[in-house]
């Protein structure tokens, strides 16, 4: 069994090896196991890592995305199977890309419109498309034509971004194949219209206050700014840099910084109130948030097998988080059902329903090397649970 000293020395080896800070938190049935912090928040002045810390969730904040998308599900306000269009007009219809033997392309299209489900899925056939720079790939190139009218004009709206990207024809059939991307845009725009409110102000009223998550957001408010982490990038050398700071701009305020759905960031005692919530049947604090049996079907495989490369080997994907259906192929220590997810900066998180546990593991850096990282920091966290 794992000791936290063995922790400790796994994170200062982090460190040690050029991570310039990182904070763990694995907590069971309401029993913090660890919570650590390492390292500093910038390299220039040296302030260290600590419970205060604010990291960028990229990818991540799809974990509070679904679970209010299943809270919203549970609550009878739509149907898996019913068509987006009936929330979202401008998908009523759809078209798609059918390949010739010659290698060209026609657009015709698709036999069935979007549904609800694809986009919990992530099968909407769209991957994401945030440049606008030269590619050789067919969907790309379509979904940039749409976006250029908002990349001209600077700023844009979750709903000006959907309604542009209506227009796109999908990569195939709708619900045909799993394709990272659009589909949580698509999720958020779906939670505005049934509450009828900004996709932050919905985040905030069903997890952030009742969770008394403090210090997440995605718009910066008090003190926030000024204890966000630095993102670092390597060069090509290998050396540590300032990352870019374009990602943070839709964290400022003002609809001139808007760019589709904001970022989320938060503390990793705040995120792991949220999973601990996830990882103990719905319920934090005394507080109900969401049924059991609902978290089971948010934590079903919709792959009808499992991802195949390294780092994913071993996880299905369930509705908007990838769940854990094979222990040998992932290589895991955990348990099957184990679900959560990853940040582009660095970030990984996972729920266990059987043990009642939660991992939150949180660095800002780019590449995030998370084959590295990640694997490390979840089987040393499960090592910690006893009998």
């Amino acid at each position: 069994m794992a000791t936290k000293k063995d922790v400790e020395k796994l994170l200062q080896s982090f460190i040690e090896r050029g991570l310039p800070g990182c904070s763990l938190h694995v907590v069971q049935r309401g029993k913090t196991l660890f919570e650590g912090y390492f390292g500093v928040t910038d390299l220039s002045t040296g302030k260290k890592v600590d419970e205060n810390s604010v990291f960028r969730l990229a990818s991540m904040s799809k974990i509070p995305l679904y679970t209010v998308l299943m809270m919203l599900y549970e609550q009878g306000k739509f149907l898996m199977t019913e068509p987006i269009g009936d929330y979202l007009p401008e998908w009523k219809s759809s078209t798609k890309y059918v390949w010739k033997e010659d290698g060209t392309c026609d657009v015709v299209p698709t036999l069935r419109p979007l549904i609800i489900k694809d986009a919990l899925t992530m099968k909407c056939e769209l991957p994401y498309c945030n440049f606008d720079g030269p590619t050789d790939d067919v969907v790309m190139k379509g979904m940039q034509e749409c976006m250029r009218p908002l990349w001209e004009k600077g700023h844009y709206t979750l709903q000006e971004h959907l309604a542009a990207m209506s227009r796109a024809p999908l990569a195939c059939e709708p619900g045909e194949r799993w394709m990272y991307g659009f589909s949580s845009e698509i999720a958020a725009g779906l939670i505005e219209v049934i509450c009828d409110m900004p996709i932050n102000e919905v985040f905030r009223k069903m997890l952030y206050e009742p969770l008394g998550m403090t210090s997440t957001d995605a718009i910066y408010f008090g003190d926030i700014q000024s204890r966000m982490v630095r993102l670092y990038a390597k060069d090509s050398n290998g050396a540590l840099v300032p990352g870019p700071t374009f990602f943070d701009k839709k964290h400022l305020p003002g609809a001139e910084n808007e760019a589709g759905w904001g970022r989320v960031f938060t503390t990793g005692r705040d995120f792991s109130r949220l999973m601990q919530m996830l990882a103990c049947g719905g319920e934090f604090e005394g507080r109900h948030f969401m049924s059991r049996k609902t978290i089971d079907l948010l934590r079903t495989n919709t792959l009808g097998g499992t991802f195949d490369d390294s780092y994913n080997g071993g996880y299905g994907y369930g509705y908007g988080f990838r769940t854990l259906v094979d222990k040998n192929a992932a290589n895991a220590n955990g348990s099957l059902g184990a679900f959560g997810w990853t940040g582009g900066f660095g970030t990984w998180c996972e729920a266990d329903p059987e043990e009642g546990l939660s991992i939150v593991y949180m660095h800002n850096l780019m590449p995030n090397d998370e084959a590295y990282y990640h694997p490390r920091v979840r089987a040393v966290s499960y090592g910690l649970v006893g009998k």
